[in-house]
């Protein structure tokens, strides 16, 4: 593991922060100044009790503790729409971190929603929580509604998959992102007509993937609500507040944690059955 990725783990920092720190010279290892090429060595990462003795990192002076075990929180946001989940915006518009509480302000959100989007939002102030969650294939599940009625065209897409050349319809305009695969979705129609409603299941949550898959039939989505995530369902929190992961969705999160380092497949085909 290269070193900047250790003190993201570690620490309040980023890896991109870290990469920083070291080449500003305030990183040690063992006294001597790290460099951008540095190294963990294993045993830091498979015994740090031991390790702690013979591999010390400081960061302005101040020695990074990596020996403890590292408990973890999570926390639920009904995000509202409106609001920008980053820590800052060029443009002046409203961050998530401006309606939490300050004390969540060190908090990572697990993926994205959009800004005109709402719903269920994750947060933990633990990076491999918030890494190995957005990195799964969990089920996210939407109540969208669309300025169109549901063609067949589209039932045989959310069916099949959907592979687009041009996927910029339905991306924000700055986006870089100009092809896309869209993997078959499961999917519930609750209205059909000039103003349609339906739920629909993924499992990656590619930037703008619903906005852009309907944009390619014409169809703009009028509103968006994650409304679960894997394990964890947004119910009737109201939009705009926040609440702890419950004693069941903790046990279910460090069992998926566990399950994931030993890579039980069973386990993650029942976490995806929508």
């Amino acid at each position: 593991m290269r070193l900047n990725q250790f003190i993201s783990i570690h620490s309040k920092y980023s890896r991109r922060e870290a990469d920083k720190l070291i080449l500003d010279g305030v990183v040690k290892i063992n006294h001597t100044i790290a460099n951008q090429h540095s190294i963990v060595p294993s045993i830091a990462l498979n015994n740090p009790s031991k390790a702690i003795k013979e591999f010390k990192v400081f960061i302005n002076g101040k020695k990074l503790c990596y020996d403890k075990k590292r408990g973890y929180t999570a926390i639920v946001y009904h995000k509202p729409k409106g609001e920008l989940v980053s820590k800052k915006d060029s443009y002046g518009r409203k961050l998530i971190y401006d309606s939490i509480d300050s004390k969540y302000s060190h908090f990572m959100p697990v993926g994205r929603l959009d800004f005109a989007s709402e719903g269920l939002l994750i947060l933990s102030d633990n990076k491999e929580v918030v890494s190995k969650l957005m990195n799964s294939c969990m089920n996210r599940i939407y109540i969208i509604k669309i300025d169109s009625n549901i063609t067949q065209n589209m039932i045989n897409a959310m069916k099949q998959g959907l592979e687009l050349k041009n996927a910029k319809a339905g991306g924000h305009p700055l986006s870089k992102i100009k092809q896309m695969n869209f993997m078959p979705m499961e999917f519930e129609i609750i209205k059909n007509s000039n103003i349609s409603k339906l739920k629909v299941c993924i499992k990656e949550g590619k930037n703008r993937e619903l906005r852009r898959f309907f944009a390619f039939f014409n169809a703009n989505i009028l509103d968006l609500r994650r409304v679960s995530y894997g394990f964890v369902n947004l119910n009737a929190l109201p939009v705009g507040k926040t609440r702890f992961f419950t004693k069941q969705e903790y046990a279910e999160l460090k069992r998926f944690i566990k399950n994931k380092n030993d890579k039980d497949l069973t386990y993650y085909k029942q976490l995806n059955d929508c």
